[in-house]
């Protein structure tokens, strides 16, 4: 299935505007990437195959920084081999202001779980319990970004003509948070502004009968629920629901309340 130019950019825009899991402080030594605010909003770039969601958020991303005047992408999508086999890649080398970054570009959505760990970032996890915050976090600063010093990675930037640059290292990790259905979560290292909605699960979902829901492909996660999709009922999203539910997958879901308020949402299996 081939996506429109128009869908493309509303899938766009809804990157552009998901914020960054945190901003101004450091977590795990880690530090965000702060691109300006005001540049281009069109995605120019041609995609030449459909991609999976974290390599299209890949795309979004380095449209965004083309259309930033001091920023200059050096490489992108880096494969560093040993001895014809993949060790691991790097998203981005850039230029900004002339200093040289390595960039690693992450794109997530995790559900908050108070049972987990002792502390703050413990306790989000993707939606089908796999990929936690704190795992992602690890895999970043024990694999990924130690990944630009090993010696297989330099002789990829001799070959690129890069080696002599001094890079710093970046991410431009953002995020859609979800908490529990009715519970005020306050969280102080993360971005509150990241929280898109709340989760449920299946005993919850009787509070919902008079409400209309929808179930968007994987790449619409993206979006803000849109009103303008064919809804199902509650008896019929029941029925579309549990398929995922039995094969222990975590549907992402649209609710159109009796008012008209437009709601998203995970109906978790666990």
């Amino acid at each position: 299935m081939e996506i429109d130019s128009k869908h493309i950019q509303q899938l766009y825009l809804a990157y552009c505007n998901t914020h960054l899991l945190w901003e101004k402080e450091t977590i795990y030594g880690l530090k965000q990437l702060q691109l300006p605010n005001k540049t281009s909003l069109f995605f120019l770039r041609k995609l030449e195959r459909r991609l999976r969601l974290g390599q299209l958020a890949e795309q979004f991303a380095f449209n965004y920084m083309e259309s930033c005047e001091a920023l200059e992408i050096l490489a992108e999508n880096i494969q560093i081999q040993k001895e014809k086999h993949t060790k691991g890649e790097l998203d981005a080398l850039l230029l900004i202001d002339d200093q040289p970054i390595h960039l690693e570009i992450i794109y997530k959505f995790y559900v908050y779980d108070a049972s987990l760990g002792t502390s703050e970032i413990d306790k989000w996890i993707g939606p089908n319990r796999k990929d936690s915050l704190n795992e992602k976090l690890s895999k970043l600063t024990k694999k990924q970004l130690p990944l630009l010093y090993s010696s297989d990675c330099k002789s990829t930037l001799k070959h690129l003509g890069l080696d002599n640059y001094s890079f710093k290292q970046r991410v431009l990790f953002k995020a859609q948070l979800f908490v529990p259905y009715q519970q005020e979560i306050q969280f102080e290292m993360l971005n509150q502004d990241c929280v898109c909605g709340f989760y449920i699960h299946n005993k919850q979902l009787e509070h919902f009968k008079v409400c209309e829901f929808y179930i968007p492909n994987k790449l619409d996660w993206f979006l803000e629920p849109q009103t303008d999709v064919d809804w199902l009922n509650y008896a019929n999203f029941i029925v579309d629901a549990h398929k995922f539910i039995e094969q222990k997958q975590s549907p992402l879901f649209w609710i159109k309340t009796e008012n008209d308020t437009l709601v998203k949402g995970f109906l978790v299996w666990w």
